[in-house]
């Protein structure tokens, strides 16, 4: 069994995949496995897979498959998690890299504290400024209670932290069907997941370790496009909300669930002028529904603690839907 397998989607990347396959390069070890899963790209993104292939063969346990139909992220991961046969997980993007030695250094410190998962800090790239961001836990280097680093629901935690590459997981989180993506989300993939991880998950670290280099701004990517793909984040949300509602301390839990849905709403609403007209159109309709779906007792003591402009925004869409009902 190898100790690490690392799952490495691609999606017409070819202008950065080099980098990415280089990070992996300066992170191979014999006993590590790299997934490298192409989603159906239109671009040289295969070739180039195929050959960075042969060439880490040499150094790490290499797979590279390629799908017959685009997917998206969450899919094309789960590709990987159905293949993966290491004792640890790890995931990376292919528009994303590591520094050179952390793969090593990350299995270290997981198999050094023993717990289900550890989250690490990354550093975001935006052309070419550099800027840290740490995962939301004060705590370093100490085993702690996944489900309460949720809470509390005003203040920023672990569950907004979602980003699936900042960390490692052992493979008994796999085995128990924690680390699967809903298949087909385009976007927002990782907050189901990160919610059912700290909801399932037994013990999880936060460790002092930088090495993950995330690519912002990068033209294509869905967090720069308006188009219908990005409403995937309404269908993922419904699923936290709906999950956490059933969950057996939905009573401390759920406010956190309702006001991160809120905030995300407010959000898209606030920058629709980058979606298509029609897209916009329907934003506004699906996020209206929505509103509606959520406990309306959570939802109400959410808008009444929220900031006024992110409050106000959203009471507008609140009164269009009773304004809408009255009319009918």
């Amino acid at each position: 069994m190898p100790k690490l397998s690392v799952i490495v989607p691609f999606y017409n990347v070819q202008q950065f995949a080099p980098d990415t396959l280089r990070s992996l390069r300066a992170n191979a070890r014999p006993d590590f496995e790299f997934i490298l899963v192409d989603d159906k790209s239109k671009d040289e993104t295969p070739a180039i897979l195929e050959r960075a292939a042969e060439e880490l063969s040499g150094l790490a346990q290499v797979r590279c498959i390629r799908r017959e139909e685009n997917g998206g992220l969450a899919t094309a991961r789960n590709t990987g998690l159905d293949v993966a046969t290491g004792e640890y997980l790890a995931f990376l993007d292919g528009d994303d890299w590591l520094a050179p030695g952390y793969l090593p250094e990350l299995v270290a410190a997981i198999e050094g504290l023993g717990c289900d998962f550890v989250r690490t800090d990354h550093v975001q790239a935006t052309a070419r400024a550099r800027s840290v961001h740490r995962a939301p836990v004060g705590r370093r280097g100490e085993v702690l209670n996944p489900r309460e680093a949720i809470l509390p629901a005003d203040r920023t935690t672990s569950v907004d932290y979602a980003y699936a590459w900042a960390g490692a997981f052992h493979r008994r989180l796999l085995d128990r069907g924690l680390l699967h993506f809903t298949d087909g989300l385009r976007t927002a993939e990782d907050r189901p997941w990160i919610w059912k991880l700290h909801r399932e998950a037994e013990s999880f670290a936060v460790v002092g370790l930088l090495g993950v280099f995330y690519r912002r701004g990068v033209a294509g990517s869905l967090t720069q496009i308006g188009d219908v793909r990005q409403l995937d984040f309404i269908r993922a949300f419904d699923q936290v909300v709906g999950e956490t509602a059933a969950d057996r301390d939905a009573d401390r839990l759920l406010p956190k669930a309702v006001r991160t849905y809120c905030a995300i709403i407010a959000h898209h609403l606030s920058e629709i002028e980058k979606f298509e007209p029609a897209v916009a159109k329907q934003l506004r309709v699906m996020c209206a529904a929505a509103m509606k779906r959520m406990p309306q007792n959570a939802l109400g003591d959410v808008l009444d603690t929220m900031d006024f402009q992110r409050a106000a925004r959203l009471r507008r869409l609140r009164r269009r839907i009773t304004n809408g009902k009255a009319a009918a």
